[in-house]
């Protein structure tokens, strides 16, 4: 009998080799990947292809999305890995836990209080186990975070500041495929601010409470584009002449990797990963302001705006001692385009603290190589590999996936209602 652990996928589209490639180069010794499920065959035969050409590893069977409970009878996985459109993780992740499956899903767990609601009575029903992978808590200099304040350098933490910019490469890539559409990301005040919302809360030790917020589409979209003067339009990039010199067009007839994902998939979904970020359609916000009150009292004020000249994120911890200042310059990425490893890569990091009465000073951080700031190869040794014990408890269930998108849904609430949004009022844990 076989000791590896068994994996069956679904949703192959971007994010999926991440994962996939993972289980074939580094721990096919402790894993084994058993099947992959989508919509769409065109794209899972790819999958295939890349499992066999780039990775040396036997292609495996493939289910469409309504054969999931046949793909678990057959191939009698010990936990499916959810990759697929937001809007759907909570199909995956219910259905597999009643089928006996652990679950390990990409972020965010899930796009509002109903689908969460239905995941955490899943859970309490079956038993079984979910990890949502917020890499962002591995990457070292978060990490670093995480020890300054269990080891009480600023002291009882009061209040956060968190400032990111997407730049107008990967912000755009936001507005051009299925993430524009709320209905299938909750917006990134869901889809993106997931591992924000999620760091505060890992760092401070606590939960959100309370939530305000303004947001609103302000750069994207025809309508901000006819304001500031644009007179052609057209709908998708490839094989557009209008899109030649468009510099937010992605163009996926000019890379091999998108053509095969993406384009040669297109007849049987026909989903366009290449949209006109000033299209119509879009109904997510570009610029978006949130107010938190947590339980431990700390106040959060946070910023998203996703067509900045540069990528990275600066944030301000105070607490009772001191103050913790990060500023952070990532490498800025299109989903399925180029190396993944420099996924959110960084370029430049200072790291400082500054005591109550004392002379600040720079913290050092190990640079670690990888995605994410480093974060992504230690997260993938904590889901499949031997990970060592760990002070800074950074693997993250369905309870911490949970109180992540809820601050992103209660301030997606707050936007279109105007009045702040009590946690206890959307779940029950």
């Amino acid at each position: 009998m076989s000791s590896k652990k068994r994996y069956v996928l679904v949703g192959t589209g971007g994010r999926a080799e991440f994962f996939y490639g993972a289980l074939a180069k580094n721990f096919r010794e402790q894993s084994e990947l058993a099947a992959f499920c989508d919509i769409n065959q065109t794209r899972m035969n790819y999958a295939n292809q890349l499992l066999r050409e780039r990775y040396q590893y036997n292609e495996v069977p493939t289910y469409t999305a309504d054969q999931f409970d046949q793909m678990i009878e057959n191939e009698k996985p010990d936990a499916v890995i959810v990759t697929s459109v937001d809007r759907t993780h909570h199909k995956y992740i219910i259905r597999a836990m009643e089928l006996g499956c652990d679950v390990v899903t990409e972020k965010p767990m899930t796009i509002d209080e109903h689908k969460c609601q239905d995941i955490l009575d899943a859970a309490k029903r079956t038993g079984r186990n979910i990890r949502v992978t917020f890499n962002y808590r591995y990457a070292p200099h978060h990490t670093k975070i995480r020890e300054l304040i269990m080891n009480d350098t600023i002291g009882k933490v009061t209040s956060v500041h968190f400032e990111w910019l997407l730049n107008t490469r990967h912000g755009a890539d936001y507005f051009r495929r299925w993430h524009r559409d709320k209905r299938n990301s909750g917006g990134l005040l869901v889809h993106k601010s997931t591992h924000h919302f999620d760091l505060v809360n890992f760092w401070i030790g606590s939960q959100p409470e309370t939530v305000f917020a303004f947001g609103d589409l302000m750069y994207y979209g025809r309508e901000n584009a006819e304001e500031r003067g644009v007179t052609q339009f057209y709908n998708r990039a490839t094989g557009n002449p209008l899109a030649k010199e468009d510099p937010f067009a992605l163009h996926l007839d000019s890379d091999a990797h998108l053509k095969a994902m993406y384009l040669d998939a297109e007849p049987e979904d026909g989903y366009q990963r290449d949209q006109s970020v000033f299209g119509d359609g879009i109904n997510i916000e570009d610029t978006m302001g949130v107010l938190v009150q947590y339980q431990n009292k700390a106040i959060l004020t946070y910023s998203l705006v996703a067509y900045q000249p540069w990528e990275g994120y600066r944030i301000a911890i105070n607490g009772t001692k001191g103050r913790i200042e990060m500023s952070i310059v990532e490498q800025s990425y299109v989903n399925s385009l180029g190396d993944k490893s420099l996924e959110g890569a960084l370029i430049g990091k200072t790291l400082r603290v500054l005591p109550m009465f004392d002379a600040p000073y720079e913290v050092h951080v190990e640079e670690q190589k990888g995605g994410h700031g480093g974060g992504d190869p230690v997260l993938l040794n904590d889901l499949f590999g031997e990970p060592a014990e760990d002070p800074y408890a950074r693997a993250a269930n369905h309870i911490d996936g949970a109180r992540s998108i809820l601050t992103g849904i209660a301030a997606n609430r707050a936007i279109s209602t105007g009045l702040p949004v009590h946690i206890k009022s959307l779940v029950q844990f």
